[in-house]
């Protein structure tokens, strides 16, 4: 049989995650990998969510723990991240509270929501590559989001309908984006609300770092924003709230959850109602009774010894990169992005850097919607040690060197 012929158009803009390919260089003991952005597993609570484990599956829940559950997700856990959200500045209730089997379930399912055929998502260049991933399902165009662009509204719109649709979100992450490490300003957050209500389209807020900040001055969420434009009424706010658990307790329990005006958390639900009925119940319990025992403590860890890694391979870039080449100085998160010389591939460099320097990266190219880019990558300290870092970034550093000495 003829697979391909009776694929749907969709299938088409289905492509292989290069990240997820790249996490299996993690097996290779002799490569020195900067290249998955995931947590630390030795910062895992992993006694604590074991002792959860045997709490919920002896205690009074444990049949309810085994069965079905409703879709909008495990009340006391959407209690807590109700509480949760308060502390920074978004005033909600439950019912705004939506639970999913990690945030990238969250990004599919407003994918689903809001996109038709030939609409316009708008998207920073460059943007996190599991979004462009899960949009693509739904035969988006993309247009590019500049903060504190001049860019008139009325532009975005033009371009949108020679391309047959309408716009209808614009997505960032704006705390310590993934992949370039960067936070939005204050001005560049009202001025993305402005956009989008110049626009009246969705917002979607990437949380998915937000409790990782190192240093520098703490910025209120899009959505805190919105809500205090709008008198305090989540309902009439367009920015819709995007957290995890993956990057504070454990990502192997994927748990995410989205917040928004209930409008569209109604819909979401009847997503998730045909799509997988509900995220694990026993799952949701666990992480609930983990977070509310220990979730600061945890953050506290995992910020300690994710800011000395960043600040490490801050050091290590200026000690070992030649000239020409750049670098974010992120606050928080997990990243830094490295922008090469003009005219070196980063494909190529990693293609080098795996056969010679034994060094693993993430060529930037694949976060860009338009395919540029070419001249960048990303780099992660979520899991290099000391060790890892001098060396790795020593030995990229003497391979980009040399790279640049021979295009001379």
């Amino acid at each position: 049989m003829e697979w391909e012929d009776i694929f749907a158009s969709r299938a088409m803009r289905m492509r292989a995650s290069e990240i997820r390919e790249l996490l299996k260089l993690l097996e290779q003991p002799d490569i020195i990998s900067f290249a998955g952005g995931i947590p630390d597993v030795a910062l895992f609570p992993k006694d604590a969510v074991a002792s959860a484990y045997k709490e919920v599956l002896t205690g009074p829940e444990a049949l309810a723990a085994l069965q079905y559950s409703i879709s909008e997700g495990y009340r006391p856990l959407r209690d807590w991240i109700v509480g949760e959200m308060a502390k920074i500045g978004i005033t909600c209730t439950a019912d705004n509270v939506f639970i999913t089997s990690g945030s990238q379930q969250v990004l599919d399912y407003l994918g689903k929501l809001l996109l038709s055929p030939t609409d316009t998502a708008l998207v920073t260049w460059p943007t996190y590559l599991g979004a462009l991933s899960a949009f693509n399902a739904y035969e988006p165009n993309y247009d590019r989001l500049t903060p504190l662009s001049n860019r008139p509204a009325a532009s975005y719109v033009e371009e949108a309908e020679k391309k047959g649709g309408r716009v209808k979100f614009a997505y960032c992450v704006p705390e310590f984006h993934n992949p370039t490490g960067v936070t939005m300003t204050r001005a560049e957050r009202e001025w993305l609300l402005d956009l989008g209500r110049d626009l009246d389209i969705a917002l979607i807020e990437d949380a998915a770092y937000q409790s990782l900040r190192f240093d520098g001055e703490t910025v209120a969420p899009i959505l805190a924003l919105d809500i205090e434009r709008n008198g305090g009424d989540i309902e009439k706010t367009r920015t819709l709230y995007c957290g995890s658990f993956s990057k504070t307790l454990a990502p192997g329990l994927r748990i995410g959850w989205v917040v928004g005006a209930q409008e569209v958390i109604r819909k979401l639900v009847l997503i998730k109602q045909a799509a997988d009925l509900h995220s694990s119940t026993i799952n949701q319990m666990v992480i609930a009774k983990v977070a509310g025992s220990i979730f600061d403590e945890q953050v506290a860890k995992i910020r300690k010894a994710y800011s000395h890694r960043r600040t490490k391979m801050l050091e290590a870039l200026a000690k070992f990169m030649p000239a020409g080449v750049e670098w974010t100085k992120p606050e928080g998160g997990m990243f830094v992005w490295v922008t090469l010389p003009e005219g070196m591939d980063g494909a190529k460099l990693l293609a080098r850097s795996l056969e010679t320097a034994k060094v693993a990266f993430v060529p930037g190219q694949a976060f860009f919607a338009d395919g540029s880019g070419r001249n960048t990558m990303r780099l992660s300290f979520s899991c290099a040690s000391d060790e890892m870092i001098e060396e790795g970034i020593g030995r990229l550093g003497a391979l980009i060197a040399s790279e640049v000495a021979a295009a001379a």
